[in-house]
């Protein structure tokens, strides 16, 4: 990945190459993930491990849970979210995926339950049974949160590769033959129509210069 900068005032540039490995998880893709949308960070604020590490502790606190880490990290401008006013200090917003091996706490399932989204349509807070960890340091939006359950996908098994050599048992032979097939019919009505239709407009046309001139 090239990232290339420019400074707006000098106009000056400045190109950095990074090198990005992915490399699979060792126990695979986590069963459990939530995604919440902390309503006073932006994104850059919480790319830092150890900002991550405070998320993860307070995601520990609802969650029960102590095999949590952090997936994926969105700003909520890319899931459609409105920029800020540069006023009072608002952030734009940044949606947070934490997965885990165990499975979702009482109080993140009555947090996405139906009477929870229901109460939220209304204008009334979610329902959540449990003391938030998270305040003072971040604002969670209750109301946009999200409950995955993947489960694993089986893989179908791949091509099996032989030695490359022909077997023994004779030369190679076709699956089909194709054929024998007579070119000349196509041939003589692809030359012949055009000459045909060439000669009679050339006796039209002297027809007309020829025999139809004033006097002849």
């Amino acid at each position: 990945l090239q990232v290339l900068a420019y400074n707006r005032h000098t106009y000056e540039t400045v190109a950095q190459l990074l090198i990005i490995t992915v490399v699979p998880a060792p126990g695979g893709e986590p069963p459990y993930q939530g995604e919440f949308l902390v309503g006073n960070r932006n994104v850059e604020e919480l790319l830092p491990v150890a900002a991550q590490e405070i998320f993860l502790g307070a995601t520990a606190g609802v969650w029960e849970q102590d095999d949590l880490h952090v997936i994926n990290v969105t700003s909520a401008l890319d899931r459609g979210g409105r920029v800020p006013l540069p006023i009072e200090g608002r952030k734009e917003g940044v949606y947070v995926k934490v997965g885990s091996r165990g499975g979702f706490s009482p109080c993140l399932a009555s947090a996405a339950s139906s009477q929870s989204r229901f109460r939220c349509s209304l204008g009334q807070q979610p329902l959540a049974s449990c003391y938030d960890t998270f305040a003072p340091h971040f604002t969670i939006r209750w109301c946009n949160l999200t409950l995955l359950q993947v489960w694993p996908s089986p893989t179908s098994p791949g091509p099996v590769w032989g030695s490359g050599v022909l077997e023994e048992g004779g030369d190679f032979q076709p699956p089909t033959e194709a054929p024998p097939r007579d070119l000349l019919p196509g041939y003589l009505v692809t030359l012949l129509v055009p000459l045909a239709v060439a000669t009679l407009l050339c006796l039209l046309l002297g027809h007309l210069m020829c025999c139809r001139r004033e006097g002849v």
